[in-house]
Parts: C-alpha cells; structure tokens; sequence
C-alpha cells in the first residue's frame, strides 16, 4: 500500500511571465512573416497555460500521471505542473457530519433512539481518493456502525444495571472518549482524522419511553420517601428526648407510642395535618 507523498511544483508566476513574454513574440513573428517560429511556440505556450495550477486555502490536489500516483500538492497558490497530470481536488477543511438518529439496543438490550456529531477532515489524501470508493459515503456507514457497537457496550443508565461504572446517559465524557477511539479506528483507512466525537442526541426508543418514565419517577419518589421518613425519625427522637431532659412530661409507653405516630403523619403526609383540639383529658 502507498502512502501520501507531498510534491512541491513549481512556481506559477515564472509561467505567467514567460506566456506574457511570448505573447508578443508570436504576434510580431506572424507579423514579420516568421511563421516557423510563431508556429513553434504556440505548443510551448499551450503547454504552459494547461500545467498552470491554482490552489486555494486548505485544498489539496491529487495527481496522476497515466494511472500512477505521482503526489499530493497541499500548498496553496498559483503553480506549474507537468500538463499531463491528471488532477483531483480534495478539501482538507474541517466538516460536520450529523447521524441520523437510529434505534439500537443497549447493553441490557433496551430499545433506544441515538445520533452523534462527528466533526473530521481529510488527512491522507492518497488514502481519501484511492483506499475507499467514496470516503464521504465510508464516513456515514462507519460511523453507524460505531454508534452501534458504542451503544451495546454500555447501558442507557443505573437502573438496570446499579453496579455499571459508565452508562451512556450520565458518563458522557467516557462515552464520547469511547466513541472517538472506535470511529478514528474506523476511519483510519480512508485517511480521515476526528476532530471531535460526541453523542448529539440520546433517548429510549418510544415503545418503553413512557415505562422508564414512570419507574424513574417511582424510583425518585422512593428516594424522597426514604428521606423524610429519615429525617422524621430524627425529629420525632430529639422531641421525645427535649421533652424528657426538661421533665415537660412523663410518658408511659402506650403515650410515647401515640405521640411518635401523630408525629410520624404529621412529618411524612402528603397534604396539610388540621390539628383536632382536645378539651377533656389527656388520655382521651
């Protein structure tokens, strides 16, 4: 297998000055009746306007002598090349690609919708125009491809699976870091650096959407029961022990009993307690 070779051609402007300084010539040789010499050199002035080269900022052209790889000119500029060349203009220019959002299965086998924002250029331009048949098309089903192998090596969160150290919608460092080593592996043969690769968009597939929805909120209910049952059981413990170190009143373990479950539903109901007032005895 080749590999890129950089050519530096020659300077454009001498060819410029030279058809400028034939020009006339010729003219005054037809005019002079010389026609052998102006006949000579017309092909010489063809010769120079075809293997004129012009570049612009961050392109590149491939060129090919009868079928032969003869080198990659990346400057930018006016040149003269051997008019026998045949030439492929590349942009080296840094693009955006955008994937489409497809549905895939995590690593718990849930149905999810994903898409990803590669942002790549031409490096290797031997490479770009003649290790794969179309590098534009290559990068699309590539990095498809990547996408798919990410988003099984990984579950969409804990829930699932509670002891997995890097999920695909908490971890995002880690998961693009992941996802720019497999799609720069992927694109290497195509000459194709990543600049930068990233998930762009990220959700369960709608089929289970509303389910995972519904548990998430179950499991966040769950986990702020948890804490104000905490967080009562604390109150209720230093009420009873306030009351006790002041001698504010004594309770027998049927009256302690009822205290701490009034207490209990005051601190963890839902809606607004109505105090009900006793006017007889304490023990009613």
């Amino acid at each position: 297998m080749k590999n890129e070779k950089i050519i530096t051609p020659y300077n454009g402007y001498i060819a410029i000055a030279l058809l400028i300084f034939m020009t006339p010539i010729i003219i005054f040789s037809f005019n002079e009746n010389n026609i052998i010499l102006g006949i000579a050199l017309i092909p010489v002035t063809i010769i120079l306007i075809k293997g004129l080269l012009i570049i612009s900022p961050n392109n590149s052209v491939v060129l090919l002598l009868f079928g032969n790889y003869a080198g990659s000119v990346k400057q930018n500029g006016l040149f003269w090349i051997n008019p026998l060349y045949s030439r492929t203009t590349l942009s080296l220019r840094a693009r955006n690609f955008e994937s489409e959002k497809i549905k895939v299965n995590d690593k718990m086998g849930n149905p999810i919708l994903i898409s990803v924002i590669l942002v790549w250029r031409v490096k290797d331009t031997f490479k770009s125009t003649f290790e794969v048949d179309n590098y534009e098309n290559f990068i699309k089903i590539q990095t498809d491809s990547a996408v798919r192998k990410l988003a099984g090596s990984f579950p969409y969160d804990h829930f699932e699976d509670e002891k997995a150290t890097v999920t695909l919608s908490t971890n995002f460092d880690d998961v693009n870091k992941a996802l720019e080593l497999e799609v720069t592996e992927r694109l290497e043969i195509a000459g194709i650096e990543v600049i930068e690769s990233r998930i762009g968009y990220l959700a369960y597939a709608p089929e289970i959407a509303h389910s995972m929805l519904r548990r998430q909120q179950a499991s966040a209910v769950v986990a702020a029961r948890h804490k104000i049952v905490e967080g009562a059981v604390g109150m209720v413990e230093s009420a009873l022990k306030l009351l006790a170190d002041k001698n504010i009143i004594e309770f027998d373990e049927d009256k302690k009993a009822a205290m701490v479950s009034n207490l209990m539903v005051v601190l963890c109901g839902d809606s607004e307690t109505k105090p009900v007032i006793n006017t007889g005895t304490l023990n009613q």
